[in-house]
């Protein structure tokens, strides 16, 4: 099952859809624009050049597709790419001997190994970036986290978690808060989260917030962004592959784009947190372009689904590359790891 992120798929006629659907098909196939009569002759449809043109144009006016100053053809765009997903996409089913492959590739005995050998089966299949997140531990939720006022401007924020793993993190704040101030801060907090996730903690307490002094505010989410970071240090994720993006053809000439993208790769926090957020979903996530909301994935996608151990979600698998992927194929390869992942460990506890 593909999760769907987001396009009212009523927006477009039959005949609209079919032509998009060929458009996009033939344009991760073959990397180039898409021409009217090509179109024409892929699509089935007994329709004129001309007529295709005048859907083409207002596929384009409804920002699905977009003409390049080279050439005629039209290329697909990251909502025509979204829609593409949501509503056109036909998965390919792997093949037996395929899967048999698979299953032979994720026999190690070491957990870690088996993440590592997961991780790196996601990016021979795909020929893309493969990533895993390790499993979740405990200490991932929180105990309870208090204030301790260092200076005027200063204050030490601790987290103790749930495996009693404490990390530290120094504060600086516009405004000076007294002890009694910072203790009633902490008190609120572990009343209300204690024995959850920061991701957790951030969803609940948004609304909250605003209910709170604008001073205060700014507390929190100074806390929040902080123990964020810490969290994501007790996490890990193994990604594999990331020199085959090199090879991409559409990135070559953006080495800019390049640096971004492995920057975030080497700092891994931004990519943990929207790995966490995949865990949230049921079945394969597809982020295209700026549904990440992360910079350096604009001009990527990114295939994930998340993986049980004893019937709890412990973390995620995914592929990253660009937006002109195969999507037919990376969904049931990204989904049938995840399950033989969880097989896997699964049966070595």
């Amino acid at each position: 099952m593909i999760g769907k992120i987001g396009i009212n798929d009523n927006i477009l006629d039959t005949r609209s859809q079919l032509l998009l659907k060929t458009l996009v098909e033939r344009y991760i196939a073959e990397g180039e624009p898409v021409g009217s009569r090509t179109l024409s002759r892929a699509s089935g449809l007994d329709l004129s050049p001309a007529t295709i043109r005048n859907v083409m144009a207002d596929l384009e006016d409804l920002g699905f597709v977009s003409s390049p100053h080279t050439s005629a053809g039209r290329i697909p765009t990251p909502k025509g790419y979204r829609f593409f997903v949501d509503t056109l996409l036909t998965v390919q089913p792997l093949d037996d001997i395929e899967i048999r492959h698979m299953e032979s590739e994720l026999k190690e005995h070491d957990p870690q190994r088996l993440v590592t050998q997961a991780s790196l089966l996601l990016s021979q299949l795909s020929q893309f970036a493969g990533v895993v997140v390790t499993p979740k531990r405990s200490g991932n939720l929180l105990r309870q986290l208090e204030f301790l006022r260092l200076s005027a401007n200063r204050i030490l924020l601790i987290l103790v978690n749930q495996d009693g793993t404490v990390q530290n993190r120094i504060l600086s704040t516009e405004r000076d808060f007294t002890q009694t101030q910072l203790i009633e801060a902490g008190n609120f907090f572990n009343s209300q989260y204690a024995g959850c996730s920061l991701a957790e903690v951030r969803q609940k307490l948004s609304k909250e917030l605003e209910a709170l002094q604008s001073d205060m505010t700014a507390l929190m989410k100074l806390a929040l962004d902080a123990g964020q970071d810490a969290m994501a240090q007790l996490d890990d994720c193994v990604i594999s592959g990331t020199s085959s993006l090199l090879k991409v053809p559409d990135w070559s000439a953006n080495m800019n784009h390049i640096r971004r993208l492995f920057d975030a790769f080497e700092k891994k926090t931004e990519l943990l947190l929207l790995l966490e957020v995949s865990q949230q979903a049921t079945g394969v996530q597809i982020f295209i372009g700026g549904d990440s909301g992360m910079m350096p994935l604009d001009e990527c996608s990114m295939v994930t689904a998340s993986y049980e151990v004893d019937g709890q979600v412990v973390g995620t698998v995914g592929v990253i590359g660009p937006t002109r992927m195969a999507y037919h194929r990376i969904v049931p390869i990204v989904d049938i790891t995840s399950r033989l992942l969880a097989s896997a460990l699964s049966d070595k506890n």
